[in-house]
């Protein structure tokens, strides 16, 4: 039997049509280039090992960082916050499906009313025969209220709170890959430290080893004191970097504390034997500029957040529209007993169709429209700048990965050079062809080499960690958002 009310009709029409008011989300295109500008110096590097950009880290060939990142993507207390923050969306997202559905309560109540004589009331009911100042009620109900959907402004802002909660799951990947990605930069900062403290110090060995030939010189009457004030210099000055290179390891080892979610000093032990510096993998599977757009995170973050701001828009223009309500009471009351509570005399029922309808607020709903269109125009600058930060952001790593090793490349046959002509500085100062200037200058020179050759080695891994990162690797983008 179709519904003949035209109200009735009304409803139906618009609940099973599905429409709503507001404009419908269309994803932005992006223009980007059909391959990174570093993309085949980056395929063609020499490489040990490949590496799954998933699980990026493995690739590095270092279990002790493998075993880090887990731990720090377990423990990690930027990530347990923005996991909290996906409960509280999802929590937003339940409200916001709860309200299109009806809602219902459940309301009793026993009252005993002592009626006082000297009240107007009180005196004429004291003057009527049988009067009992003493009286009791007893009601029970169940009521229903349902807010109906017509125009679509509550399903609107249903949208708004999936696309925040699918943005919210986003967060937790973006920081779960920043984690992953600040271990291990942290990390390969530790080995890198180390390296060069061991730079120096075998540096300093080899000044005092200068020193104490040139003090037996000395004492043999073969040498000047200026001779030895100069080595005594030069040993003194390398031997100021020891402790700011220690200050730095020190901080970068309680910097991977606390990215562990442990206090300062709980993993050192670990790390205090040196290692070398992890050697970056190969990058398979990069993908093209457009393929970011579903595999980094932020971006995919970012566009939600973009359809919640288009979404809300809908939401408010349906203040334009009446608001129509269902609601339904059924119950019983009785002033008589409350074994007369349920009886058929006691019976009561209501029904309500309510209408609520903003009609003369209008402008205070064009401001609010205008408000959102200007919150979704920030969040679509907003996400088309991150599209071109995060192309800006691989093409930087890559440019970082690919100089740097041709950097330490070139550093490690100076340093072998260096170190051959440091040699052969101290014979011919021992022989007297050079000057003890001479020998002070090969060692700064090897001493500045090796230095720089650990730095170069130093931040192409981390060119590399930042490029797997600039390229959205870390985690599933299928199975980890919905």
């Amino acid at each position: 039997m179709q519904p003949k009310h035209p109200l009735v009709m009304l409803i139906v029409a618009s609940l099973s049509a599905g429409c709503a008011v507001g404009p419908d989300y269309v994803r932005p295109t992006m223009p980007v280039m059909e391959s990174y500008l570093g993309q085949e110096a980056v395929e063609q590097r020499h490489a040990a090992a490949n590496a799954d950009i998933i699980n990026w880290w493995e690739g590095f060939g270092d279990p002790q960082l493998t075993r880090f990142i887990t731990s720090a993507l377990e423990k990690n207390l930027d990530l347990a916050q923005a996991s909290a923050r996906v409960d509280q969306a999802r929590a937003g997202l339940g409200a916001a499906n709860a309200a299109l559905l009806p809602a219902g309560n459940i309301s009793g109540q026993a009252a005993r009313a002592y009626q006082s004589a000297e009240t107007p009331l009180g005196q004429v009911l004291s003057s009527m025969p049988n009067f009992d100042r003493y009286g009791n009620s007893y009601e029970t109900n169940v009521g229903t209220i349902w807010e109906l959907d017509i125009f679509g402004g509550l399903r609107r802002g249903r949208e708004a709170a999936f696309a925040e909660f699918q943005a919210s799951e986003a967060g937790v990947a973006a920081t779960r890959l920043s984690v992953a990605a600040q271990t291990a930069e942290i990390y390969i900062s530790i080995r890198g430290l180390q390296a060069r403290l061991d730079v120096i110090r075998r540096q300093v060995q080899t000044q005092q080893e200068l020193l104490s030939t040139i003090n037996l010189l000395y004492d043999n009457g073969l040498a000047a004191e200026l001779q030895v004030r100069q080595v005594e210099g030069a040993l003194a000055q390398v031997r100021t970097s020891v402790p700011l290179l220690e200050m730095g390891l020190d901080a970068a080892m309680n910097s991977l504390d606390v990215m562990l979610g442990t206090p300062p000093g709980t993993h050192r032990a670990e790390l205090t034997e040196p290692r070398a510096i992890p050697v970056a993998s190969k990058i398979v599977g990069m993908g093209a500029p457009g393929d970011l757009l579903r595999r980094r995170p932020d971006l995919i973050m970012a566009e939600r957040r973009l359809a919640a701001s288009n979404a809300r828009i809908g939401a408010a223009i349906g203040e334009y529209y009446p608001k129509l309500s269902l609601s339904g009471l059924i119950g019983s009351a009785s002033s008589v007993s409350s074994g007369n509570l349920f009886s058929s005399g006691a019976s009561q029922a209501a029904g309500v169709l309510g209408l609520r309808w903003r009609l003369f607020d209008f402008g205070r709903i064009d401001a609010q429209i205008d408000q959102l269109k200007g919150q979704e125009a920030e969040m679509l600058a907003a996400y088309r700048l991150a599209v071109l930060r995060a192309a800006e952001d691989v093409e930087n790593a890559f440019s970082v990965l690919i100089n740097r090793e041709e950097q330490a490349d070139i550093l490690a046959g100076g340093v072998k050079s260096l170190s051959r002509a440091r040699e052969v500085s101290f014979t011919a100062y021992r022989t007297g062809v050079v000057s003890l200037i001479e020998v002070l200058q090969a060692d700064e020179n090897l001493l500045r080499a090796s230095d720089l050759q650990v730095q170069a080695q130093t931040t192409s891994a981390q060119a590399a960690v930042a490029a797997f990162k600039a390229l959205g690797g870390g985690w599933q983008p299928d199975s980890e958002l919905r």
